[in-house]
């Protein structure tokens, strides 16, 4: 196992990273109508996964780090 040094490191970054780029590949086929809701959602769902990790990651207490984690997953 080795040493986590930056959020990037955290395999939950990572699998989220995986969800963002599938999302992203996904909603490129979605019919143009759905161009400014559904993927629209979707797209800022995705990104909220790495986002809420990395500003999480960067707190200084682990409970705080642990909230960000939650609704990351939510």
């Amino acid at each position: 196992m080795s040493q986590v040094k930056t959020f990037e490191d955290l395999e939950c970054w990572k699998s989220g990273r995986e969800v963002r780029l599938y999302v992203s590949k996904l909603s490129k086929k979605f019919p143009k109508e759905e161009t400014y809701v559904l993927k629209n959602n979707m797209k800022r769902a995705a990104y909220s996964i790495t986002n809420n990790i990395a500003e999480g990651y960067g707190r200084f207490h682990y409970k705080e780090y642990i909230q960000y984690c939650r609704t990351s997953r939510g």
